[in-house]
C-alpha cells in the first residue's frame, strides 16, 4: 500500500472539513456565492457554488482561458486524482434519474463520507484515514451525476454478448482446471498490472497520475502499480493488428482544448470487464477550470458488449509529488484471497474462475 505521511495539522484540518460536511446537510450549497455559476436546484433561500458541486450541465467559468504550452498545445500538465464516490453504474433505486439536484448531490456525498468513517480498525489491516488517504480527505467534490456511465442513458453498462459469455465460461473452466492458487488470480490482484492502460472503473482505491507534455507527445504516468503511457501526437498509424500489449497502442491529437486519445491493440489477456482482443478505447481529457480535468471515454468491442458505452468523471488537481502505491506480487492480501477461494471450493460454494473473481473484486 502506498504511504502518504501528512503533517498532523493537515490531517486534523481534513477531518474537521469532513465532519462539517457530514453533520451539516446542505452546507456546501448554503455557503455558495451568487452569480452565473448558480444552478436552479439550490436549497430554498440559498445559492450554489459550481466550485463545490460538480455540475456537468454548468457553463465554463467566465473569464477563464485554458493555459497553453510554449509550443501552443493546451497545457494539461499536472498531477490529478482519479477517484469518486459516484458509482460507475446507476443504482436501481435511481432508475430514470440521471442527475441529482445540488442538494441531493451533497447529501449523497455526505452519506458516503459516513460509510467511509465506519471502518472497524480491529478487523481492517490498515486505516487509511490515519495517513490522510480517505477520499473525504482529498479534493474530490459532490457530483450531480448519479452514475459515471453516461451512455446508455440508463447509466448501466450494456449486457455481454453471447460470444463474451461463452468466452468467460471458457476462461473460468480453464482456471478451474488449473486449480486455485495465487498464480491463477487476476493480474490486478497480483500487482502485475492495473487499470493503467485502460480506464479505472471501480472506486476501491485512489489512483493518482501525472500528465507530462513535450512537443509531439503526451505521457500519462499512473502511480497505481506504476505504468506509463507514451502517446505520440504526430498522426502515425497504429501498430499492425498482430502486435498487442497490456497497455494497448495509443495515438493522440488535440481538438480545440481537448486531448483525444484512441487506443487499440490490447492483449486479449487483459480481459478488462470480460473484453477480448477487440477492445477499442477513445478517451477525452479537457480542463474545465484551473483545478478540474474532465475525463471521458467511450469503449467498444463488438465481441463483448451489445453496444458501445461511455463514461465521464471529473478528475481533481492535486499537489505534487506522486506517492508510491507500493503494491507487490504475492502480497499477503493476494495469498489470503487464494486461501479463501480454496476454502470456498472445499465447502462447495465455488470454485470460481478468474473472470468471476475479477468481477467480484470490481
Amino acid at each position: 500500500m502506498r504511504s502518504r505521511a501528512l503533517m498532523p495539522l493537515v490531517v486534523v484540518v481534513a477531518l474537521a472539513m469532513a465532519v462539517a460536511l457530514w453533520v451539516a446537510p446542505g452546507r456546501l450549497v448554503a455557503q455558495g456565492q451568487t452569480g452565473a455559476a448558480n444552478t436552479p436546484n439550490a436549497r430554498s433561500g440559498g445559492t450554489a457554488n459550481a466550485k463545490l458541486v460538480w455540475d456537468p450541465t454548468a457553463p465554463p467559468p467566465a473569464n477563464w482561458t485554458p493555459p497553453r504550452t510554449l509550443w501552443g498545445d493546451p497545457d494539461l500538465r499536472g498531477y490529478y486524482l482519479d477517484s469518486s464516490y459516484t458509482p460507475v453504474e446507476r443504482p436501481v433505486a435511481l432508475k430514470g434519474k440521471a442527475l441529482y439536484t445540488v442538494e441531493e448531490a451533497v447529501q449523497a456525498f455526505q452519506k458516503q463520507i459516513g460509510l467511509a468513517a465506519e471502518f472497524d480498525t480491529t478487523v481492517i489491516h490498515y486505516d487509511t484515514k490515519e495517513y490522510g488517504q480517505q477520499l473525504w480527505q482529498s479534493p474530490i467534490r459532490p457530483n450531480r451525476r448519479t452514475s459515471l456511465v453516461v451512455d446508455p442513458p440508463d447509466g448501466r453498462i450494456p449486457p455481454l454478448t453471447p460470444e463474451a459469455q461463452k468466452r468467460q465460461a471458457a476462461r473460468a473452466a480453464a482456471e478451474k482446471a488449473k486449480g486455485i492458487d495465487v498464480r491463477s488470480l487476476p493480474v490486478f490482484t497480483r500487482c502485475i498490472t492495473g487499470e493503467n492502460g485502460i480506464p479505472k472503473t471501480h472506486g476501491a482505491l485512489n489512483r493518482e497520475y501525472q500528465i507530462f507534455q513535450a512537443p509531439g507527445y503526451v505521457t500519462l504516468f499512473i502511480q497505481h502499480i506504476g505504468e506509463e503511457r507514451i502517446i505520440p501526437l504526430d498522426g502515425r498509424p497504429h501498430l499492425p493488428s498482430n502486435i498487442t500489449t497490456w497497455l494497448g497502442d495509443s495515438r493522440g491529437r488535440f481538438e480545440g482544448n481537448t486531448l483525444i486519445v484512441e487506443t487499440t491493440n490490447f492483449s486479449d489477456q487483459r480481459q478488462w470487464r470480460g473484453s477480448g482482443g477487440g477492445l477499442h478505447l477513445v478517451e477525452r481529457f479537457t480542463l474545465t477550470d484551473a483545478k478540474t480535468l474532465k475525463y471521458e471515454f467511450t469503449v467498444s468491442d463488438p465481441t463483448t458488449w451489445a453496444r458501445p458505452w461511455s463514461y465521464e468523471a471529473p478528475n481533481w488537481k492535486i499537489e505534487p509529488p506522486l506517492y508510491e502505491f507500493a503494491c507487490n506480487e504475492h502480497n499477503y492480501g493476494a495469498i489470503n484471497v487464494a486461501v479463501g477461494l480454496q476454502i470456498r471450493e472445499k465447502e462447495g460454494i465455488g470454485p470460481r474462475g478468474r473472470a468471476e473473481v475479477y468481477s467480484e473484486e470490481r
